[in-house]
């Protein structure tokens, strides 16, 4: 038999080794807890099949549960990190964390132009440990900067509304649509909402995640919300869209996968000193359970490899 021959029926094209994972680029700040920042996103979008580029722009000091203070780094120092790798690597994917200065957005904001067709996933933090003197700089330059290169921006309901809508003085919360008509005046596609509180239901509180653009609410997940402190979980969502992005993948249903799998990794987060839940990114590689062995209320496990997008298909979505 010539070894060169295919086998059977498979054709040559059928017997190619699949596409190397989609490399994205991250601009974050280092986070030694492991919850948030750089670490984060490379746990993520290594869960998710990415291949992670991560470009440190800030120092972070911090643990599980507060942040101290945070260094930046220079700016001409933060583009040489990305310039290095992208006259190398084919960058299939952006997102953009905190970037510890406005000098830094303007340095992150040069190099975004240069690739308009590469998709961006933004994720604005709540930024209330910083002074007022370093938070409105970084605002104004996120907002001018950063907004118009975006192709989802990420944010909790309240951080997106205090930075979007800051004169919001309603009763009535912003919907998902008013946040994205705020961000699409700078040049932001569509907004991904998280953490919208719905009226209580009994003793249960649910909470919407809703993607949005100007023109109106395109989809959503309602999760039923857990009194359990995280810390991660908007940039295990974040970077888990970006991931899906630079796949190819369709946004709806990237949404929703993103979704899915930010839910799992809240479900199986841990503890791992004395603050909040870290979000476990690699839930779906835990090994199972011995023979005869299995959590309570579960269901006998299928006989399957189990990947980011299949295990707990079918289970409950909730957000903690």
């Amino acid at each position: 038999m010539n070894p060169e021959q295919p086998v059977g029926d498979a054709t040559p094209e059928a017997l190619q080794e699949p596409p190397p994972p989609a490399c994205v680029m991250s601009f974050n700040a280092s986070d030694p807890s492991g919850a948030t920042g750089l670490a984060a996103d490379v746990a993520t979008l290594s869960a998710m099949g990415a291949h992670a580029l991560p470009v440190t722009a800030s120092l972070m000091l911090r643990d599980s549960a507060e942040i101290f203070e945070q260094h930046a780094i220079d700016p001409e120092v933060v583009a040489e990190q990305a310039r290095s790798v992208l006259e190398d690597i084919t960058v299939a994917g952006w997102k953009v964390g905190f970037l510890g200065s406005a000098e830094t957005i303007g340095a992150v904001a040069e190099i975004l132009s240069d690739y308009p067709d590469v998709p961006l996933v933004s994720y604005l933090p709540n930024l209330g440990w910083l002074d007022d003197d370093q938070a409105q700089p970084y605002h104004e330059a996120f907002r001018e900067l950063i907004l118009p290169a975006t192709e989802v921006l990420v944010g909790n309901h309240k951080t997106l509304t205090d930075f979007l809508l800051p004169e919001w003085d309603s009763e009535r919360p912003p919907s998902a649509r008013e946040l994205a008509v705020a961000a699409g005046e700078h040049g932001t596609r569509f907004v991904l909402v998280t953490g919208i509180m719905l009226a209580t239901k009994g003793t249960e509180q649910f909470i919407d995640n809703v993607l949005a653009s100007p023109q109106g609410a395109l989809a959503g997940e309602k999760f039923e919300m857990f009194e359990t402190s995280f810390v991660g979980a908007g940039e295990t969502l974040s970077a888990a869209l970006a991931a899906l992005l630079a796949s190819g993948a369709e946004l709806q249903a990237a949404v929703a996968e993103a979704l899915s799998f930010m839910d799992q990794s809240l479900d199986a987060g841990f503890r791992p000193g004395m603050g909040n839940v870290i979000p476990d990114r690699f839930f779906w590689a835990a090994p199972p359970p011995e023979e005869g062995e299995l959590p309570p209320g579960a269901e006998e496990p299928a006989q399957e490899v189990e990947t980011p997008a299949s295990k707990g298909k079918g289970a409950p979505r909730r957000v903690h």
